[in-house]
């Protein structure tokens, strides 16, 4: 079988693409720059040139190919709107896709995204989803909720730098998902017919809120957290001001996003359904307190070989210095 990635070179798109080869697929990834997808030749994938943004440029990339999966997403340094990327462009996928009569088509979410109607990417992605379903390909929608992998910059390295860790309020417990198991779920789609033309949460056991993880980080790392609140009139107060100009309006749309995180709502689900039909069994997924208590082992141990080799490096400058010196010293303290 021939799989299309989209989305590839992401934190998701990559892990995906690992997983995918290791289980002998043919994979090919949907790539805008060939030497920031260089890593994913390395692997054994098979790269090509195609935008979401350019409708032109997708049909070459789906020829011969059986299934698609579709983790891309924009990302806050792009230039594109969400609307752009998440919407015009995903339309577009899927009509080639149609087209070029792809047999599967995999594509990622967000949990609860019908219930925020008023926040764009959510939004989007709802009209995605039924887009896809109205479409007649054969279709699987996966919705996860968060990555543990994003949990790194935002609560770990802070705490390790002794910088702040910015907290917004009484902020929405998460159920965190590690990329590897999510991209677990995405590639057993390819060979289990009972995915077809449903609907699956993939989240975490355990919705952890904002102090509950710099609690475990702070046990982990043995440090102290600097926590600095965010309020969230104000990030309210800038998303109405960015809306005003056209050059602000991708930030305002991620500026709503806020109204996700704040509403004080759970972002998790039941599993039951999911693990049943992919014959995953729950204990085979990684716990927060596992990911980063490997994440924490790592660094910590790192950090030591780093003030032992300096340590060293001093003792060694101490031996080096000339003896002439030294006894010059001596000489000049001598009454």
């Amino acid at each position: 079988m021939s799989v299309l990635i989209v989305g590839a070179t992401g934190t998701l798109g990559r892990q995906i693409t690992r997983r995918a080869l290791d289980e002998g697929y043919r994979v090919r990834c949907l790539v805008r720059s060939m030497r920031k997808a260089a890593f994913l030749k390395e692997w054994g994938a098979e790269l090509v040139y195609g935008d979401l943004c350019d409708p032109t440029t997708l049909p070459a990339a789906l020829e011969g190919i059986t299934a698609v999966i579709d983790a891309a997403t924009t990302r806050p340094t792009d230039s594109l709107s969400i609307k752009q990327v998440d919407w015009e462009g995903k339309v577009a996928l899927i009509q080639a896709a149609k087209a070029a009569n792809v047999e599967h088509y995999v594509f990622f979410s967000i949990l609860d995204a019908e219930k925020y109607p008023h926040v764009p990417l959510m939004e989007i992605k709802r009209c995605t989803e039924q887009f896809l379903a109205e479409s007649g390909l054969n279709y699987t929608i996966l919705r996860p909720c968060g990555f543990m992998q994003g949990l790194i910059g935002q609560y770990a390295i802070p705490i390790l730098e002794k910088q702040s860790v910015w907290v917004m309020g009484d902020s929405s417990p998460i159920a965190y998902m590690d990329t590897q198991d999510i991209a677990r779920f995405a590639v057993a789609t390819l060979k289990n017919p009972d995915t077809i033309n449903r609907s699956f949460p993939v989240v975490g056991p355990k919705a952890w809120g904002a102090y509950e993880i710099i609690r475990l980080c702070e046990r982990l790392s043995g440090r102290e957290a600097k926590v600095s609140r965010m309020p969230t009139g104000l990030l309210r107060s800038v998303e109405k001001v960015a809306r005003f100009f056209q050059w602000g309006w991708n930030l305002a749309d991620r500026l709503a996003f806020t109204e996700v995180i704040a509403s004080g709502q759970p972002l998790i689900a039941p599993m039951d359904e999911t693990y049943a039909v992919f014959g995953i069994s729950p204990d085979e997924m990684t716990t927060l307190e596992d990911y980063l208590q490997e994440y924490f082992s790592r660094i910590m141990k790192k950090l030591r070989e780093l003030e032992y080799e300096r340590e060293k490096a001093k003792e060694k400058a101490r031996k080096k210095r000339s003896p002439f010196k030294s006894a010059s010293k001596q000489a000049n303290k001598q009454p």
